[in-house]
């Protein structure tokens, strides 16, 4: 059905989005399998509650990263789609943005972790894993490199490794080290490997500053009048949207884990995680077409071809919806025999999540199509201006839904929250891509 999306492009870029989305599809699925295992082994070997309590922190700390790097990979992708190899002048202001935000996010989570309302074993886990931020930060970073340089190979690889590493890890610990078998020695060796990650990242970017990066599909440059070295601040004024964007994203499909270990217990943080850890599966194939293949290209068109734009967003829309509604159908028809098998009896409670959760899929499929219209040029600062109306919805919702119907609750929040995200996305999309693009492409 791709054929669909591919047949507006020229025959290399045919090529390279055929090629590049297998690399990355299979590089995906292969990361997406390691982690999803790795999930089922931990539920089943440490059990709700404790489970739930590992489910909770990481989504605190993974929910705390994108203000970490401050949405500094994800600006790389404009300013470079827009200036070409003359957009390397921001990479020293970038890096020290980074390592800055990456040190006050850091402090605070240990902040959290030591007087938050925790018990002990939350408190040891939530300090840990304040480590964690610094893998993520770096999966990020060079995963924005890769995807300048063209280079998906090397992107797939890179998605891989964090999630085969873990998987590798909670192996030997479940099967060859089973006294060792406990939440503190899980998210010690998450904190090593999140080490270990950044090692690797702070070569990649020493690399990128030295002048030894490949930026792809620049024949032509803007003619610039401002070639200046940027400052910080002018750094915090273009990339704070892609932050908060990445933020209010995870805030709406990802928070409802941490409010339910607060508000309802740790035993319901954790079945409710296993639905989500599907449901991450699933979309999977949204996130690389439009984040890791076409985002590079449309920022490019953006500047260079509107009529491009407008086409990959008719076709991609009818695309995403139909993919989305076979998504949705497929997790009704195999939740309920598939659920008990993989997660156990302790999990029942988590394929009625699942069937509820699996309404986000279309809702999600086409959001990821039209959103990407809006990051380009300047519409990145009204999406994540809408993206923060839904985070906020979606904490209101969880907030009163929890108390009273506690993990059912949080996954109604999450459709009603999505249903409101695809409605104003459009809204935005036929107001400002639609009519503004084509009277620019005329």
């Amino acid at each position: 059905m791709l054929d669909k999306l591919i047949k507006i492009l020229t025959a290399e870029d045919c090529k390279q989005v055929v090629i590049a989305i297998s690399l990355l599809w299979m590089g995906s699925i292969a990361g997406a399998a390691l982690a999803f295992l790795t999930q089922v082994i931990l539920a089943r070997q440490l059990g709700p509650a404790e489970f739930g309590n590992i489910s909770a922190a990481l989504a605190a700390v993974t929910l705390c990263a994108p203000l970490a790097g401050f949405g500094v990979a994800q600006y790389w992708l404009k300013v470079f789609g827009e200036e070409g190899l003359e957009a390397k002048r921001w990479l020293p202001a970038s890096f020290y943005l980074v390592g800055l935000s990456t040190l006050i996010v850091m402090s605070v989570l240990v902040c959290w972790a030591i007087y938050g309302p925790h018990d002990e074993q939350t408190r040891i886990i939530s300090l840990v894993l304040s480590i964690y931020v610094i893998g993520q930060v770096s999966l990020e970073l060079v995963g924005g490199k890769l995807q300048l340089e063209e280079r998906y190979l090397a992107l797939a690889l890179w998605q891989v490794l964090p999630h085969l590493t873990r998987f590798v890890v909670v192996l030997l610990l479940a099967f060859s080290f089973d006294q060792l078998m406990n939440s503190e020695n899980v998210v010690l060796a998450y904190a090593a490997i999140a080490g270990f990650l950044a090692v690797i990242g702070g070569v990649q970017m020493v690399s990128m500053l030295t002048g030894r990066f490949d930026l792809k599909g620049h024949g032509h440059t803007k003619s610039l009048t401002m070639l200046e070295t940027p400052v910080v601040l002018k750094v915090v004024s273009h990339a704070w949207p892609f932050g908060l964007a990445a933020l209010f994203h995870l805030v709406y499909f990802q928070s409802d884990i941490i409010l339910l270990k607060y508000i309802t217990g740790s035993e319901a943080a954790g079945i409710y995680n296993v639905a989500f850890t599907v449901m991450a599966v699933v979309l999977l194939l949204p996130s690389i077409i439009y984040q890791k293949v076409l985002l590079p290209k449309m920022h490019r068109w953006a500047n260079y071809d509107h009529h491009r734009i407008i086409h990959v967003y008719r076709k991609g829309n009818i695309l995403m919806l139909v993919l989305g509604i076979m998504a949705m159908l497929a997790i009704w028809g195999m939740a309920p025999s598939l659920m008990p098998i993989l997660f156990g009896r302790e999990y029942a409670g988590a394929t009625s999540l699942l069937n509820i959760l699996a309404v986000c899929a279309p809702l999600l499929f086409v959001a990821s199509s039209i959103g990407v219209t809006l990051v380009t040029q300047e519409k990145m600062k009204k999406k994540v201006k809408y993206m923060g109306v839904v985070a906020m919805l979606n904490i209101i919702l969880n907030v009163a839904l929890i108390p009273a119907f506690g993990a059912i609750g949080a996954a109604t929040a999450t459709v009603l929250s999505n249903i409101v995200l695809v409605v104003i996305y459009r809204t935005a999309a036929q107001k400002y891509v639609l009519t503004v693009g084509l009277n620019k492409a005329i």
